[in-house]
């Protein structure tokens, strides 16, 4: 399950882009908490403290506890924006999380047992469909990743959706139920176990001759 981080937050007068670009000059970033039956709240979060949350990976499935002038609120970001030249935090849009509630996300999947599938030993190539799933997740059990075991994949197998376990609560949006995540090809010019046979096709000829003789 995505672990639940603590941010201070501290409530902003004024939206639009003039009151942002105020906002960024005193150093902070600022940002949004909707949802929940509520009206959007105008935020502001320190810079420093948002660029390691967001840089440290896994930003848009981490809950946050945020604590917005000592009232606390539990939500998770939904989208983020960074400035195209500096790489800086530009704005945060958070979503309140009420209990209960289901959200939309982004898993990504990771693949083990690499060294267990005799396709990927033999020189076959792993295509991944996809990095990461969309799926309904509850908003007390968003997954952090999913795990696609690799063992036994041989040339042209599929990996399907099926064959990944889900945690509890966790439907996938795609409406294809059983959609490919992912397949094994081989090589190009073919795998390991057919050059014999090709290297026997050239003395195959000569008997070939005789036999018209």
């Amino acid at each position: 399950m995505a672990e639940t981080k603590k941010l201070a937050a501290t409530v902003r007068s004024g939206t639009g882009k003039g009151a942002a670009r105020s906002v960024r000059r005193e150093g902070r970033i600022p940002a949004v908490l909707y949802g929940g039956g509520e009206a959007p709240q105008p935020l502001s979060l320190e810079k420093k403290s948002l660029s390691q949350l967001i840089f440290a990976g896994h930003f848009l499935t981490t809950i946050f506890e945020l604590d917005i002038d000592g009232k606390k609120e539990r939500a998770i970001p939904r989208d983020y924006q960074l400035d195209v030249i500096k790489d800086t935090p530009m704005h945060v849009d958070f979503l309140r999380l009420k209990p209960g509630s289901r959200l939309r996300v982004q898993v990504p999947v990771h693949f083990i047992n690499q060294e267990a599938a005799p396709g990927i030993k033999r020189g076959g190539a792993l295509n991944i469909v996809y990095h990461t799933v969309e799926m309904w997740v509850p908003a007390d059990n968003i997954p952090e990743a999913i795990t696609a075991d690799l063992t036994g994949m041989d040339f042209n197998d599929s990996l399907h959706i099926s064959a990944i376990p889900l945690p509890e609560g966790c439907k996938p949006t795609n409406p294809d139920k059983n959609f490919t995540v992912a397949s094994l090809t081989p090589p190009a010019g073919g795998g390991a176990e057919e050059a014999p046979a090709a290297a026997a096709a050239p003395a195959a000829a000569p008997a070939k001759e005789e036999k018209k003789k």
